[in-house]
């Protein structure tokens, strides 16, 4: 019984997993915007090779670093519980670094010590990103012993801008009594101790620390980084008096946040909120323009979008010319179709038609097809759909949670600017429409001057055809693929 509680002290179960199925891709789409997964290793003092990924924008901004946090995983975690850290980072212009420590994961070594080895993995991975200048400040996000490899690291390293400490334990040597407890083991009370003491022993003779040395409470009065302590309510691993403890003695500027659920469960979103917020105080990130700008003209790049056998070129400058003067007077000028500088590209033409059709969109909205709405609405939740994910995170920050009332700001950012787009792009066949209630006698002389050209029932229906593909190729700019787990 004694042994199974070492094992479970300093051999927890092992994560073992395929990066390419249970972490972001490498290549991968959040928000709207591009990002990248760099993975890449580093040897701790040990010799030990810890397995580690970087999450960044792609392309990374030129002459623009920016502020990294690095995740801290928990004693039976690994790089994959910081998925959802993704989420909430990323868009804010905060690049997320994650590691599997020695002995968890993919990584080197055959023990875990609950943070004191791990704090020197943590020193190596900071020594990195302070010799790479895409990364200006750093901050540290720990769970459970995540979060106390990045107390006792923060405590020698005051350059740390702010920690995120989430379910951290005061004192091992009392976590250790509570868990006899807590699990029943079978031991009389006057030798709960003394099997305590010969763990230690056992301990330090195979993981090489001393459960002694772990204790929080020496280290919190000595530490001013600005810190955000986060604990479950009902956490009966490490409860949530030892946050107490800790925030209590704490020299710097502090927070706590306490919430519904136990030591694995998923976290509320209010508190990824406020870590969110937190960071982005502490790191200052810059703001960075998207590569999808939110501007409207930006949203009638053609893309994928070629010209071919089947595309009549001469048509789409029909379209893209009715867009420029569809604020002129359905009954003025002449029934001539007006001239087209084909020397433009489409997409100048394309933009220099938003600042009008955009006054536009209230007339065209009443026109709008239900269905179209539809169409609409659904491209805007799967646009926002990007908080859930297929991906398991082992016991750790499952889920965020996310529903229709929790999408981004920049979400509805895109979803205006697509309501934009559509409603410009169906501008011309309105136009169009309006055009066939002229009189009859001008019908006529129409059809006298052009001759044998298509009827106007054929060009509609070509202009609206048209008109979907332009749509659909748009939709599939802004549409978050992810990859589905086998």
């Amino acid at each position: 019984m004694i042994d199974q509680f070492i094992n479970f002290v300093i051999r927890p179960p092992r994560a073992e997993y395929n990066p390419d199925q249970y972490l972001w891709e490498r290549d991968f789409m959040l928000a709207g915007r591009s990002y990248k997964r760099q993975d890449l290793e580093i040897r701790n003092a040990r010799g030990h090779v810890l397995q580690c990924s970087h999450y960044m924008p792609s392309p990374f901004p030129e002459d623009t670093p920016l502020p990294c946090v690095v995740y801290c995983h928990g004693n039976s975690g690994c790089r994959a519980d910081a998925n959802e850290a993704a989420v909430i980072l990323l868009p804010s212009n905060i690049t997320l670094f994650t590691l599997d420590f020695s002995g968890s994961g993919l990584s080197d070594g055959d023990y875990v010590s609950l943070g004191w080895h791990e704090k020197d993995d943590l020193k190596v991975v900071v020594s990195y990103l302070r010799g790479n200048k895409q990364t200006s400040r750093i901050g540290l996000w720990g769970r459970s012993m995540g979060a106390v490899t990045s107390l006792l690291y923060g405590a020698e390293d005051p350059s740390i801008a702010g920690m995120v400490l989430d379910s951290a334990f005061s004192d091992l040597f009392d976590l250790m009594l509570e868990l006899v407890d807590v699990y029943k083991i079978r031991l009389p009370k006057f030798t709960v101790k003394m099997a305590v003491q010969y763990m230690r022993r056992v301990i330090q003779k195979k993981a090489k620390f001393d459960i002694m040395d772990l204790n929080c409470l020496k280290l919190a009065p000595k530490t001013f980084i600005p810190a955000l302590f986060g604990h479950a309510s009902e956490d009966k691993f490490i409860r949530a008096r030892h946050s107490d403890l800790i925030f209590n003695t704490y020299a710097g500027d502090k927070n706590i946040i306490k919430f519904d659920g136990d030591h694995n469960s998923s976290r509320p979103q209010f508190y990824y909120d406020s870590v969110s917020i937190f960071f982005y105080n502490v790191l200052h990130p810059p703001q960075i323009p998207s590569t999808h700008s939110i501007k409207a003209e930006k949203y009638y790049d053609l893309g994928a979008l070629k010209f071919g056998a089947s595309m009549d070129q001469s048509l789409l400058y029909e379209i893209i010319t009715g867009l420029r003067c569809a604020s002129a007077d359905a009954a003025s000028s002449s029934s001539a179709p007006p001239s087209i500088l084909t020397a433009k590209p489409v997409d100048e033409l394309l933009s220099e038609a938003v600042p009008i059709t955009s006054k536009e969109n209230s007339a065209v909205n009443e026109d709008e097809p239900s269905s179209f709405q539809d169409k609409l609405s659904g491209l805007s939740e799967e646009c926002c759909s990007y908080t859930s994910s297929n991906r398991e995170s082992w016991g750790r920050c499952s889920s965020l949670g996310g529903s229709d009332e929790e999408s981004s700001a920049d979400c509805a950012a895109a979803d205006r600017n697509r309501q934009t787009t559509f409603n410009a792009l169906a501008t011309p066949v309105r136009s169009k429409q309006k055009s066939l209630e002229l009189p009859k006698e001008e019908k006529k002389k129409k059809k006298a001057a052009t001759g044998g050209k298509k009827t106007k029932h054929e060009k509609l229906e070509k202009l609206e055809a048209l008109s979907k593909r332009l749509r659909l190729c748009i939709m599939r700019r802004v549409k978050h693929q992810r990859h589905l787990s086998s």
